[in-house]
Parts: structure tokens; C-alpha cells; sequence
């Protein structure tokens, strides 16, 4: 029997192209030949399905119900024929008559729209090809396999589409919306009853992959549409029962397979009941109640599984049961109701839960566990993972609870094949499956094939490659019947032992810079079979001295076991032998294997060998005694040199700050010295005594308390004298710096312990007192804030939190980077740094952290919020943090960290190279640079000192500053000289002996030194 396609002349591919059409995809002409085509398709189509009803049942498999196609007669079907043959007659004339007045239009547009179409065609043909050609590359590049097939299905190529599809499904098992979406495209263009099968090969290949309602009941459907072929109707019940089985206890969506299985059976039932006044035959009677019994079981086995909605399934059955509801279906139907009523809870959080939904369902999964129903365990962890693909824990935890609890073969080992397609990347999942395969029997082909598969899939370190050799070898140790000298089995086992050592030597080595076996663990367990099951020591002994060769003869407890392997199955020589070699290359516990030869001599050997054995362990002991004695010397001396060196460091800032200390009172003298000079004539003759500049430390506190007793004019203000009236914000300003130095008039109250330090606020913050109460009251009771101002009464940008108990201050630190008035405030422990000199609050991490990844490359505008719904569906996130500038700023860079590493190493698999609003990020682990040493505040190296600083005044460099000093005394200042506080240091050539030149002492000017420059023209 032909199809419609083949009786219409109509290609798969051009209804495809048409079902398919994208606007500008295809040219007007070749639309215009596609739909006159589909017109004459889909009544043949119609036809062509009417041969395949039986006794008036069957018909599209697409129908909504099938109890109104089965109560359709022959000659409605005739008559619905003949409707839809002249509704196409009379599209087609319609489409000609379009076709006729677009041609009337004129030839110029048509001409133009076909020049569009070609150049999209062409576009999207070159990015087909560069999709194609980047998989040839890397093929498991998901994004790419997405992007091919849905330009190929715009596109309209079948065949091709056909092949990009099959070549991802061998890769990567396909969501839902992939699987339905190639499966109505096949059956949109095959309507064939000989190529119904390939149909059905697909739906199976897509019922593996997930648990999926939606396509149980596409695949229920379908089957429908062959029943009119033979065994047909028992087909289709076969695939409704698996479909039950599969999903029939999912809470939310089961009851849509229950009621299409209902509605099937309903169908069947009309074509089997005799018209109404005619007595049914035996057989038929028969017939009709095999059919009701059917439909009975079918409701009273949906009663009895906790639905939703189950109260309209239960009134349903009491309104079509003529004898009403048994007692035995009324007790499972009140026992599921009770049931569901303990799930309700569950699944409302997974309704209103946003997705993954991970931590939701492992409580439902939790709850499950302890209800101890292994079908709802299963049903539970099906939905879990259909959300939830790539999480490998999740994965891991359902093979776990299959192996142990279920033990069904073809359920245990499709789940762990589903597992590691889903996430091939995790060496745990592949090294379940390896067991799982042995422990269920497998053929060693299938064993090996999976193997092989492991090998290929990209483990993240070298230490997994490690233990999935070992699984495998240990698989293929007990294959071996070693009371066989030698058997095929064994010389597999040996040659995959050494194959295993060239894998490591070289693929993991050059991929990951390491062997990720130190230790030689292949090697020792190899050289132990060959012991104790083949007894060839001498193998043994050489696998030894090959693991010693590889940098491990340093240790003492790899020299223990080879000496234990010696102790066990060889002679006491080669044990000898071997502690000997032992105490000669360890290195970091000699005095362990010293004792263990001893006590050897003592068993085993003879009086001669006892003395070599004493004098070896002493000249070794000895030896090892004299280094350690150098290092701790050389430690020692680093230690007293950086105690130097730190204590260099203290008393450098200690000058410094002295120093800073002395400009402040001569700054506050030369402001003290104009004023005096603007109210000479008004003050009294006390004025005229303006105090001198001071040099030293000498009145330094003096001068300080009389800044903070008497304002800025540094003394008190003669009588009469009426300052005029600041302004509302000066006045504030004044009014904070003045309950600030009563704050500092009161040290007492004062405690570091209980007190936090914010700084990076902005200068212009006004009133940070009242605002940093309020940002601050949720951590405690505060005591005291104490913002810093300058003696002008202007904020500086810091300020100190005291609180009432120490308990607060951890939650205060909390809000560290916390945005003020688009600032990130820093809050940091309150330290007294003149006894902490060297304290950092933050600490620079040089190490990798596995479980955060760092990206870059954002775009400024991005959020917390975006970069974690962007992040969020690979793991759970534990923080995100934008890296700004001081003021605020982004700098395009982020730190996300997650639960652990195996999601954090999915995150940059999956978002290394996407684009976030037009910026392409770059993801990958976060592993910071070592920092400099030069770097350090206060380290030893190159500083500034190499470039010479001007010196400027105490307020800088005024921009009609006038220098006092005379011409004759100028000098240009060389690149390693320098003149400050009275001192000069000696001008030498900038030779290689400059910085011993620069590093000596300098000697101070006198007067005839500074009188002789002068007069030295």
C-alpha cells in the first residue's frame, strides 16, 4: 500500500520544508508549489488512514477522544472525506488565484523576495557549516549540537536534521522538548504502516532516557494509529501498561496516562456492545464483560495510587460502575488519600520552588526512604533527576539505593548507563557502573566497551584515572583462576597492568602534569598478585625497584612494605638486603627503619651480621643528627632575622608617624601665625606671641590640646570678639568634630574587642553617624559610633562601631562590601596597629579553590542577581561576589562559590565562553597568582626611595609658591642623592657599588658646610 506522499508526488522532505517554514526561509515560488502539494498531501493522508480502522474505531492517532471515532459511522467518514477533498480543491484554487495576482503585480518584487530568501539561505547555510565543522572539533560541545539543530529544522533539511539528531542522542541523552520534537516531526512524514517501526525504535530510544510522562503518552497515542495492523490493539495495551508502570505514580502528571488508558479501553467497549434492542450472542456477551472487567481494574487500580486529584477519578467510577464502588476499592482509595495527604506538603514546596528545586526533592526523597515503598522511591528519584540531570550526588545516591535495595538487573544497569551519560565527566558514577555490570553477570565485552567509554570521557584530575584503573584491574583479577599456571585470563591481567602504567606515564601525565600516582599504587598491587597468586617473586621484586626509581626511596613506609612483601613470600637475604637499602635513602623517619633492621638482626641474623647492622644504624643516625642540627641552625638565624627585620619595620612606622606628627604641628603654627597676623589690631598684646614651629616631639601634646580646646585659630579669642554665624552645615560638621573630641577626651570608654572599623565611605556621607546606626542596629545593641573628622570639621571617611556585647561584632563583620550610597563600605576588626603592625584583616588566598569558580568578562551593568540566576542551575550556590573598584565600580570580574567542587567544575564545562549581554566570560577554577613578596607592605626590595620625591609644603604645592632658598644652593638632584631633614647623602656614579654607596650612613651638614656652598659659585 502507498502512502500519500509517494500517490500525491509530494516528498517528505518538501512537507517538512513546509511544516517547517520560517518567515524569509522560503522563496514565495517555491511556497506557493509546497502548499498546492500539502493541499492534495493531507487529503490523501486522510484517506489513507481510513484504510487502517477497523470495524469504525480507528483513525488518527492524534484525535482527542477516541470514544467519538468509534462512534463514527462508515458513511460520516465518507461524507467527512469528501469535505476535506473539496475544502483542499477549494485551497488550491485559492492558492492559484493568489499565485496569479502576484504574478500580475509585477515580476520585480517576486525577483527581489527570491534575492532575500537566497541571501538568508546562504547565511544560514554558513553557519550550518561552521556549527558542523566546529563538532568535528569537539563533539561534545552541547550548545553547539542545539544551535545545528534548530538552524537544520528552520531550514527544512530532513536528512540532515535526522543525522545531527542521531549523532547527539549518541552523545548526550536529549531533554524532553528534543525527543518530542523529532518525534512529531518522523511521524508528521511517515504515515506508512512499513515504517511504523523505525517510529517505534525511536520512542523506545526516548522512554530511556528520562522518565517522562508527556512522551509515554506521545508513544500511547501513536500506537494507537496501528491497530488496524495485525496484533495491533494488543500492542497498544502493552505500551499502556509500560507507560503505568513507568509513570503511573507521578503525583502530578500519572493521571493523564490512567485516564487515555480509561478512554482506550471506553473506545474498545462501544465496538464490542451489540446494538440497543438486539439480545447478545454467548460470545459476545463474553466479550463485553472481559471488556467492563477491564475498565473496572483499570479504575480501581488508579483509586489505589495517591493522585492528585483523585476525588473526580473516584466520582467518575461511582457514576459509571452500575453497582457501585466495592468496599475493598473504597478502603485503597481512603488508605491513598491518606497518603497523598502526606505528600501534599512536598509537592507544594516543588510547586512554588524555583528550579533546580535540588534541596525540595531531597527532602521528598528523604521522606520516601523512611516510608520504605520502593515503587515511590523510585517514581520520586526519576523526577528528582529529570530536573536535576547533571547533578552526579543525585545520580549517585539512586544507583546506590538500586544496588542495594532493588538488585533488578535491567533497572540497575539502564539506570547506571543513564547516569553516566548524564554526567560522564564524575569517576565515581563509571566506577559504580563497572561493578554493577560484574555483579549482574555481564559479558566481559560489555565490560570492557564500558571501560573503554570511562577512559574517554574526561575525568577533572589525574587521581580519578588512578581509580578507574584500579576497579578495572581489580574486575579482571578476579576473572584470573590462578591454580592455572597460565591462562588467558592472566596474560590479560598483566598486559592491562602494564598498559595501564604506559596510559598514566603518558595521556595523564601530558594532560595533567602529574601521574596522579605518587605512591605507585598499580604498581604495589601488581607486584603483590604476582606474589602471592603467581608466586614469581623475581617480577615482583623488579616491580619494586621500579616504584623506588620513581622518587620514593626517600620514605620509610614504602622501604616497610616492600620489606614486608620480602617478609611474607621471599628469604630472609632479600629482606635484609632491603632494610639495609632502607637505611641508607630514608629520609624522613630513619630512626623507624634503624630499629626495624635491629630487631631483624635480632631474630634472623648472625653476631657479625648484628655488628654491620649496628654500625650502619649508627654512622646513618649520626649523619641524619648533624643535618638536622644545620637546619635548625639556618632556621634559627631566618627566624632572628625576620624578628630583625619585623622589628625594623615597627620602628620605621613608629618615625614615620612621628614624623607626620611633627608637619601637623607645623601646619597647625604656620594657620595659627596668618590669623594672628588678620586680628593683630583687634586682640591683645598676648597675640603677638604666636607659638614657634615645631622641630620635634617636644610640645607636640601641648599644641594638640590646645587645637582641640580652642578651634582652628589655636588660641582663644580676645573679649568682645564675635565670630560670624556658620551655616547649617558647617555648624553640624562643628557640632560632630566637637562630639567626636569629647568621645577622644574619654579613652576609657573606649573597647577594641567589642568594636568594628568602617572605612571607603565617602567624604560627602552626611550625617554617617545616624546612617550607620541604622545599617548597624540589626547586629546588637549598639554603644557608641565614632565618626573621624578633620579639625575643620569635615568627615574623613571612617569612622569606629562600639557595641554593647562582643557578640555583635561577628555579625557586623558580615556586612563587609556592603553598598552605602553606591559605595562598598569596608568593616574590618577594630586593631590597635601600633601593637599589631602586621595585621591583615584580608587574607590574599594563593591556593586553588576547587568549589569556586572566578569570571571574567562581564559586562558593567551586570548584577549579583543575574550572575546567580545564570549560575543556579548548575549547583547550589553558597555566594556570589562582584570584584569593584574602592568607589564602587565593577570591574567586570566574579567570584561564584558552590556546594563543592564536582559543581563547581560543571560550571565552567557549561558557562566557559557564553555570552552575558553581548560580552563573551571566560569561567574557569579559581586558582589566584602567588603575590609578590615585593608587594608586601614593609618587604625588603626596591622601593620609592630609588626615585626622588619633591618635597612640598604643608599644604602642597601652591600654585604661586615662591622657594626661599638661594639660587646658588639649587642642585639638580641625581637619581640615587638626596637632601632631607639637614642630612645629605654622598653623590656617587650610578655604578653597580651605588646601592652599598646609597646604603651607608650619611653624615649631617654644618654651618660652614651650607657657608661654603653658598659662596662656591
Amino acid at each position: 500500500m502507498m502512502n500519500g506522499n509517494q500517490r500525491m508526488g509530494t516528498s517528505e522532505d518538501d512537507w517538512f520544508l513546509l511544516t517547517n517554514k520560517r518567515r524569509r526561509e522560503v522563496s514565495p515560488t517555491k511556497e506557493r508549489q509546497l502548499a498546492a502539494n500539502s493541499c492534495r498531501y493531507t487529503s490523501s493522508v486522510t484517506c489513507s488512514t481510513s484504510h487502517h480502522t477497523a470495524a469504525g474505531l480507528l483513525g488518527c492517532y492524534q484525535a482527542d477522544r477516541l470514544s467519538s471515532m468509534a462512534a463514527s459511522s462508515n458513511a460520516e467518514q465518507t461524507q467527512l472525506q469528501d469535505m476535506e477533498e473539496e475544502d483542499a480543491g477549494m485551497e488550491e484554487r485559492e492558492m492559484e488565484s493568489d499565485e496569479e495576482e502576484e504574478e500580475g503585480m509585477g515580476v520585480e518584487n517576486s525577483d527581489d523576495d527570491e534575492d532575500d530568501s537566497s541571501e538568508d539561505e546562504k547565511e544560514n547555510e554558513a553557519e550550518i557549516q561552521r556549527l558542523e565543522e566546529q563538532l568535528s572539533i569537539n563533539a561534545f560541545d552541547y550548545n553547539c549540537h542545539v544551535d545545528l539543530i534548530k538552524l537544520l529544522k528552520q531550514e527544512g533539511e530532513l536528512f540532515r536534521l535526522r543525522k545531527a539528531r542521531q549523532k547527539m542522542s549518541e552523545l548526550f541523552p536529549l531533554t524532553e522538548e528534543i525527543w518530542l520534537d523529532w518525534l512529531k516531526d518522523e511521524i508528521r512524514v511517515t504515515e506508512d504502516d512499513s515504517n511504523r517501526e523505525k517510529v517505534y525504535e525511536l520512542f523506545e530510544r526516548a522512554v530511556k532516557d528520562y522518565i517522562c510522562p508527556d512522551i509515554w503518552l506521545e508513544y500511547a497515542q501513536y500506537s494507537i494509529g496501528g491497530m488496524g495492523l495485525p496484533g495491533g490493539i494488543d500492542k497498544v495495551r502493552s505500551i499502556f501498561e509500560r507507560a503505568v508502570t513507568a509513570v503511573g505514580l507521578h503525583m502530578t502528571k500519572g493521571h493523564t496516562v490512567w485516564e487515555a488508558y480509561r478512554e482506550f479501553e471506553n473506545a474498545i467497549l462501544s465496538t464490542v456492545q451489540p446494538p440497543p434492542g438486539r439480545i447478545p450472542s454467548r460470545e459476545e456477551q463474553e466479550l463485553l464483560n472481559t471488556q467492563l472487567e477491564r475498565i473496572h481494574t483499570l479504575f480501581r487500580r488508579q483509586l489505589a495510587i495517591p493522585l492528585m486529584d483523585m476525588e473526580a477519578t473516584y466520582a467518575e467510577y461511582e457514576e459509571w460502575s452500575e453497582h457501585g464502588v466495592p468496599e475493598t476499592v473504597i478502603h485503597q482509595y481512603k488508605k491513598a488519600l491518606q497518603q497523598m495527604e502526606k505528600c501534599k506538603s512536598f509537592e507544594e514546596s516543588l510547586l512554588v520552588a524555583e528550579p533546580p528545586k535540588l534541596a525540595e526533592y531531597q527532602a521528598y526523597i528523604d521522606f520516601e526512604l523512611k516510608e520504605g515503598d520502593p515503587a515511590r522511591i523510585q517514581i520520586t528519584f526519576e523526577r528528582t533527576l529529570a530536573e536535576n540531570c547533571l547533578v552526579p550526588d543525585m545520580w549517585a545516591k539512586y544507583t546506590t539505593y538500586l544496588d542495594r535495595q532493588l538488585k533488578i538487573k535491567d533497572l540497575v544497569l539502564s539506570t547506571h548507563e543513564r547516569a553516566v551519560r548524564n554526567c560522564p565527566w564524575t569517576m565515581g558514577l563509571w566506577k559504580s557502573y563497572l561493578l554493577a555490570l560484574e555483579r549482574h553477570g555481564a559479558d566481559h565485552q560489555i565490560v570492557s566497551d564500558v571501560f573503554e567509554k570511562a577512559l574517554s570521557a574526561g575525568f577533572i584530575q589525574a587521581t580519578d584515572y588512578v581509580e578507574i584503573w584500579q576497579a578495572y584491574l581489580d574486575y579482571l583479577r578476579r576473572r584470573v583462576d590462578f591454580s592455572k599456571e597460565s591462562s588467558k585470563e592472566l596474560e590479560e591481567l598483566r598486559g592491562t597492568f602494564s598498559r595501564s602504567l604506559d596510559y598514566m606515564k603518558q595521556d595523564v601525565e601530558e594532560r595533567f602534569g602529574e601521574s596522579g600516582d605518587p605512591s605507585c599504587i598499580i604498581m604495589q598491587i601488581w607486584a603483590r598478585i604476582e606474589a602471592l597468586h603467581c608466586k614469581n617473586m623475581q617480577k615482583a621484586r623488579e616491580l619494586w625497584d621500579s616504584i623506588m626509581t620513581k622518587g620514593n626511596a626517600k620514605y620509610a613506609n614504602m622501604w616497610l612494605e616492600y620489606y614486608n612483601l620480602e617478609r611474607s613470600y621471599g628469604d630472609p637475604v632479600h629482606c635484609r638486603k632491603a632494610l639495609h637499602r632502607a637505611v641508607q635513602c630514608t629520609s624522613d623517619y630513619p630512626e623507624h627503619v634503624c630499629e626495624v633492621l635491629l630487631t631483624f638482626e635480632r631474630v634472623e641474623g648472625s653476631l657479625e651480621d648484628w655488628d654491620v647492622a649496628v654500625q650502619k644504624t649508627e654512622t646513618r643516625l649520626n649523619r641524619i643528627n648533624e643535618q638536622r642540627a644545620k637546619v635548625a641552625e639556618k632556621e634559627a638565624n631566618l627566624a632572628r632575622q625576620e624578628e630583625e627585620r619585623a622589628e625594623q619595620r615597627r620602628k620605621a612606622k613608629s618615625d614615620k608617624k612621628a614624623q607626620k606628627k611633627v608637619q601637623k604641628g607645623t601646619r597647625f603654627g604656620e594657620k595659627r601665625k596668618a590669623e594672628q597676623d588678620d586680628y593683630q589690631d583687634e586682640w591683645n598684646d598676648d597675640s603677638e606671641q604666636a607659638p614657634k614651629r615645631h622641630r620635634g616631639n617636644g610640645d607636640q601634646t601641648t599644641e594638640e590640646s590646645m587645637e582641640t580646646e580652642t578651634g582652628l585659630f589655636g588660641r582663644n579669642p580676645p573679649p568682645g570678639y564675635k565670630p560670624a554665624p556658620p551655616g547649617p552645615k558647617k555648624a553640624q560638621q562643628g557640632a560632630a568634630a566637637a562630639a567626636q573630641r569629647q568621645n577622644d577626651d574619654k579613652p576609657e570608654l573606649r573597647n577594641d574587642n567589642s568594636s568594628v572599623f568602617i572605612s571607603n565611605l565617602a567624604y560627602t556621607l552626611e550625617e554617617p553617624e545616624a546612617k550607620l546606626r541604622t545599617l548597624f542596629e540589626t547586629c546588637g545593641p549598639i554603644k557608641q559610633i565614632r565618626p573621624v573628622f578633620s579639625n575643620k570639621g569635615s568627615f574623613k571617611g571612617y569612622c569606629y562601631v562600639q557595641f554593647e556585647s562582643l557578640v555583635s561584632v561577628p555579625e557586623a563583620l558580615k556586612l563587609d562590601r556592603r553598598e552605602l550610597e553606591g559605595r562598598p563600605m569596608f568593616v574590618s576588626p577594630c586593631v590597635d596597629k601600633n601593637k599589631n603592625p602586621d595585621f591583615k584583616v584580608f587574607k590574599y588566598n594563593t591556593s586553588m579553590e576547587k568549589h569556586k569558580i572566578f569570571i571574567s568578562g562581564l559586562p558593567f551593568s551586570c548584577t549579583k542577581e543575574q550572575l546567580e540566576e545564570i549560575c543556579k542551575s548548575h549547583g547550589t550556590i553558597k555566594d556570589v561576589r562582584l570584584v569593584t573598584y574602592r568607589s564602587g565600580k565593577p570591574k567586570g570580574l566574579a567570584y561564584v562559590e558552590f556546594a563543592d567542587e564536582t559543581q563547581a567544575s560543571q560550571a565552567v564545562l557549561k558557562l566557559d565562553g557564553i555570552e552575558v549581554e553581548g560580552n563573551k566570560i571566560s569561567v574557569a577554577i579559581s586558582n589566584p597568582p602567588r603575590r609578590n613578596p615585593m608587594d608586601k607592605p614593609g618587604s625588603s626590595g626596591p622601593s620609592t626611595d630609588m626615585m626622588p620625591r619633591q618635597v612640598y609644603g604643608s599644604r602642597g604645592r601652591g600654585r604661586t609658591q615662591l622657594s626661599l632658598l638661594p639660587r646658588s644652593l639649587h642642585r639638580p638632584s641625581g637619581p640615587v642623592s638626596k637632601v632631607e631633614n639637614g642630612t645629605s647623602a654622598e653623590q656617587v656614579p650610578a655604578t653597580a657599588s651605588t646601592s652599598v654607596t646609597t646604603a651607608a650612613e650619611t653624615k649631617p651638614l654644618s654651618n660652614s658646610d651650607f657657608a661654603r656652598m653658598l659662596l662656591n659659585k
